[in-house]
């Protein structure tokens, strides 16, 4: 699958599979992770498992849709073509017909807070199509973006049409940004009930206003942090082992690690080293 920057895109003709990425603007960080286009065009059967993460993803889709499923096989009551989904602390299953065509938006959770501008939890553990959104916003996006023909238009036109709501709507509560950016930046080495009592609420507290701005409680959050940064090392290969990953990201042992890539991958780490 070719893959590129926006410049690339003219050049990369009509035809052919493409994964794009588009810079995200210094103005949109700690609310946008990554903007990409991308399109298959290979027509085979194609299953994919994408592991629990901190992003809640805007996908706007051109061609035929995707079979997605949260924990579960999907099956063809699962079909999504433009959609959204909220944090889940279980991976998720998606299978294609080798001509999904979209355009991609992978949010923060704190941006999919101000973006949305709705409880978080009503999104959690779900697919959502756009169309359940009503959402105007969404809604003439993707008009917009169904109309052009050029990537680099597609990622302009999405970029101009977000900004002013990434970046003129309320956000977070500054207690929920500082804890839940204490818990990402620490890779979820940190004790939830120390950063309670440092904004001084009580953890019962903490976790109602984490479900309702981030979408997920405090030790989920600290979960995936963890297991985004252990995959991470193993990826980048500065550990001898899974146990020396375990010990370094705060895990009570290698059995642990195994039994949360388990949960939150679908399988167990070989496939990202070390060892395989």
């Amino acid at each position: 699958m070719g893959r590129g920057h926006t410049d690339d895109v003219e050049a990369a003709g009509a035809e052919g599979d493409l994964l794009l990425r588009h810079p995200v603007p210094p103005a949109f960080a700690g609310l946008v992770s990554r903007v990409s286009g991308y399109r298959e065009t290979k027509r085979r059967p194609i299953r994919m498992t994408e592991t629990a993460s901190l992003v809640v993803p805007i996908i706007i889709g051109f061609g035929e849709p995707f079979e997605i499923a949260i924990g579960r096989a999907p099956g063809r009551d699962d079909r999504y073509g433009s959609f959204t989904a909220g944090l889940t602390g279980t991976p998720v299953h998606i299978r294609s017909a080798g001509a999904a065509h979209c355009l991609q938006i992978d949010l923060t959770p704190l941006g999919a807070y101000r973006f949305f501008g709705r409880p978080m939890h009503e999104l959690a553990e779900r697919m959502v199509r756009l169309d359940e959104l009503a959402d105007p916003l969404l809604d003439r996006l993707r008009e917009r973006l169904g109309a052009e023909r050029s990537w680099r238009r597609r990622f302009a036109v999405t970029e101009a049409a977000i900004a002013p709501r990434l970046l003129g709507a309320p956000g977070a509560s500054a207690a929920v940004a500082w804890t839940y950016g204490r818990i990402v930046g620490t890779g979820g080495a940190v004790r939830i009930g120390a950063l309670a009592d440092r904004i001084g609420w009580s953890r019962k507290h903490l976790a109602a206003r984490f479900q309702a701005e981030v979408g997920a409680a405090p030790k989920l959050i600290a979960r995936i942090a963890r297991f985004e940064r252990a995959r991470a090392m193993a990826a980048a290969g500065v550990a001898d082992g899974w146990a020396d990953i375990a010990a370094a990201c705060g895990f009570a042992d290698q059995s642990h690690l195994v039994r949360e890539f388990v949960a939150l991958a679908g399988g167990t780490p070989g496939a990202w080293r070390p060892g395989g």
